[in-house]
């Protein structure tokens, strides 16, 4: 369940608390399940097949994000609203580019 909280932290930079809920959720009912006699190899590609159904249905519904203000809008939504951050994070991915890395951090004092 660490591993799941902290690859999810790297690759994604938030969503730690679902991943592992679900992490913790998969592993309960798949030893339930293999408890109670399923195969532990069919589950597991049940699994991999459910992961792909998943991933193909995100990237359809997903869109591209294309100019600082759809990124402006994003990070407002990110931030519970807050349009002041949503605003400063796009001024940060501006200068950055998309494949850059913005680090915050706690002011002093």
């Amino acid at each position: 369940v660490k591993e799941v909280a902290s690859k999810t932290a790297d690759e994604a930079g938030d969503g730690t608390t679902t991943a592992t809920v679900l992490a913790h959720s998969i592993f309960k009912e798949g030893l339930r399940n293999v408890t109670a006699g399923a195969n532990p190899i069919s589950l597991k590609r049940g699994m991999d097949k459910a992961c792909e159904a998943i991933l193909g249905e995100l990237k359809k519904s997903s869109k591209v994000v294309a100019n600082k203000t759809e990124i402006e809008q994003v990070a407002t939504i990110s931030a519970n609203s807050d349009s002041a951050i949503g605003k400063m994070i796009a001024e940060a991915m501006e200068k950055v580019g998309k494949d850059g890395v913005i680090t915050v951090e706690e002011a002093k004092g």
